[in-house]
């Protein structure tokens, strides 16, 4: 059987080193169990024919090959917009090959994100207090209202430059975050007035987004949530792959892996905050039917997605809140937490929708184009 291809867009970290590269290795190699093969390639790799100067991992030499081949069929969209001329780029590629298999679509910022999502009845209870910076006193206000608040860029990623602001008595407000490298900023206490000084140090703009926080801080002083992935499996149909706990390091105010966080289990976690155990099925059932209500919905308003992982808040009365959701996730926290069988399937689940769609495709173009045909998507 010959070997069907599949098309992995990434971006250059530097002039040659790729970003993710240990999983596009892992994803070679389930794909190859699975009649593959996986073709990794940026949008700087294509050639004015439309050839494609892409890498193959090759398992016997334990190493990258670059091959130029055709256009592969179905694309997988790994890249992550960091800057806005990588955007450009993509949305640049996207258009120019309109007509390949995309497994997925952009999805909007953290600002566009929230309004779409407060459209839907069933989602809206989910989602924190959103609104977007306009000015410091208005911040001020805004942080009175809720005692605690957070400050994102909307475009962030990684708990890039994300501030954490709490009042914590009449005149007593305390501002953590991180700065645009992921560096921890040192805790301020401050009054009010020495608040808003700061606040206007720190330039903000309406690039960014103010929410209502939700308290996520454990006994030990450090913040946690979880990581929900929900991926289409080989029958093109939404699917919980798992949900794992993320707690961040000492000071932090975020708890991604990538600015030191570690893993835990979502069970360990749940239990570790609430006493019942049914109170903890109870969570992890709302935590799942409602990640299906929003993959479902987001397909509605952008098109076919792949996969979404899910940044999920539960609050000290066991209540559910969406904090972020992210189109191209990673699936690490499974393997740091133990469970193979779960990082194994999370690898595995977009080859798997990759070939689904390609079937459909052939079926599709098989299909009579008459009138009374029984086309369906």
């Amino acid at each position: 059987m010959s070997s069907q291809r599949l098309g992995v867009l990434a971006i250059y970290l530097s002039k040659s080193r790729l970003e993710e590269l240990s999983y596009f290795q892992r994803l070679s190699k389930e794909g190859k169990k699975m009649g593959v093969q996986v073709e990794v390639f940026s949008p700087t790799d294509v050639e004015a024919d439309n050839s494609v100067r892409s890498l193959t991992y090759d398992a016997s030499l334990g190493k990258w090959i670059r091959r130029r081949t055709s256009m592969p069929p179905v694309i997988y969209d790994r890249c992550r917009y960091k800057a806005a001329a990588n955007y450009q780029m993509l949305k640049a590629f996207r258009n120019r090959h309109a007509k390949l298999i995309f497994l997925s679509r952009p999805l909007a910022n953290k600002w566009s994100m929230h309004q779409i999502l407060s459209e839907n009845e069933g989602i809206r209870p989910f989602l924190p207090v959103t609104v977007r910076f306009s000015s410091v006193q208005e911040l001020l206000k805004f942080i009175k209202k809720h005692t605690l608040v957070y400050v994102k860029p909307k475009n962030g990623t990684g708990g890039r430059g994300i501030l954490r602001i709490e009042q914590l008595g009449p005149d007593l407000f305390l501002l953590q975050g991180r700065n645009q490298q992921r560096t921890i900023i040192a805790p301020f206490r401050a009054s009010e007035k020495q608040l808003s000084i700061k606040l206007h140090t720190l330039k903000l703009s309406p690039d960014y987004v103010v929410q209502q926080g939700i308290q996520l801080t454990l006994k030990d002083g450090r913040v946690h949530d979880y990581r929900l992935l929900i991926q289409k499996n080989g029958r093109g149909e939404w699917e919980v792959t798992g949900c794992a706990g993320r707690i961040g390091p000492h000071r932090s105010i975020t708890s991604n892996l990538h600015g030191g966080g570690s893993a835990v289990s979502q069970d360990k976690l749940l239990a570790y905050r609430f006493a019942s155990p049914e109170k903890t099925e109870t969570i992890k059932k709302e935590m799942n039917n409602f990640a299906y209500k929003l993959a479902d919905f987001l397909e509605t308003k952008f098109g076919k997605l792949c996969e979404l992982g899910m940044d999920i808040a539960v609050d000290p009365k066991g209540n559910v809140w969406l904090l972020e959701v992210n189109p191209k996730p990673s699936r690490e926290v499974f393997r740091k937490i133990g469970e193979i069988a779960t990082y194994q399937k999370a690898v595995s689940r977009p080859l798997e929708y990759a070939v689904w769609m390609l079937r459909q495709n052939t079926r599709k173009a098989e299909l009579p184009s008459s009138d009374d045909s029984n086309e369906t998507d």
